[in-house]
């Protein structure tokens, strides 16, 4: 009996249902990669733009001529900016008002900026969960796949006298190219997801800080006018 170990002729080799869980692993690792690309680039440009607007801002410019050229700006705002022109248009808009308090405009300012803040870590924290999804499943998905290739190897040795190695080992070797994808989709899920979940808090921290030395700014020219 002459057994071909090459990679295709084993996962062609496999059972049917263990083809199914290969198929479902490749998916997986595809929609893996192509996140992790994605979310790298995008979080590449998030700390690109947080350092480009706090030069900006730290610059010294009048901060009615900083909000004119950011609400000029045709594209949507993102990050510190978002939080920027939201606050302070908040904050405008909230001392035209009369009657209200100067805690009023303050807290209302706060609000707005927390709101951006929000909406910004569901944006750059979309496709986390899919990575530690991919990350947690896929070896147990895997798992599953040899378990049931080897189960299928066992069975059919019931229907032989004597059982060989070279029977057998084909059948398991199938089998365990289940669990080599799941963890080939795995293991890079969770470094990533590990990685970019660091990144992710980190400029969360950058513009929750922003949002608090702006809103200590706000105050002193409140208490200014």
């Amino acid at each position: 009996m002459t057994v071909d170990s090459s990679l295709v002729d084993l996962v062609t080799g496999a059972s049917f249902l263990v083809q199914i869980v290969m198929l479902i692993l490749l998916a997986i690792s595809i929609t893996a990669w192509t996140l992790i690309f994605r979310k790298r680039s995008e979080l590449k440009r998030a700390r690109r733009a947080a350092d480009e607007f706090e030069d900006y801002f730290w610059s010294g410019k009048e901060l009615n001529s900083l909000y004119a050229d950011l609400a000029a700006r045709e594209y949507p705002l993102r990050g510190m900016e978002g939080i920027f022109l939201a606050g302070f248009r908040e904050f405008g808009r909230l001392r035209k008002q009369a009657g209200v308090e100067q805690r009023a405009v303050l807290d209302g300012t706060q609000r707005a900026m927390r709101v951006s803040l929000a909406r910004e870590m569901d944006t750059l924290e979309a496709s986390l969960p899919f990575l530690a999804t991919a990350g947690s499943t896929s070896p147990y998905i895997g798992l599953f796949g040899t378990v049931w290739g080897i189960m299928n190897s066992f069975r059919a040795l019931g229907d032989v006298h004597q059982a060989t190695l070279v029977m057998v080992a084909p059948g398991i070797a199938e089998a365990l190219i289940a669990t080599a994808m799941g963890l080939f989709a795995a293991i890079p899920a969770v470094i990533a997801y590990n990685r970019y979940a660091y990144e992710v808090e980190r400029l969360g921290n950058r513009y929750d800080t922003f949002l608090e030395e702006f809103s200590t700014i706000l105050q002193r020219q409140t208490h200014i006018s």
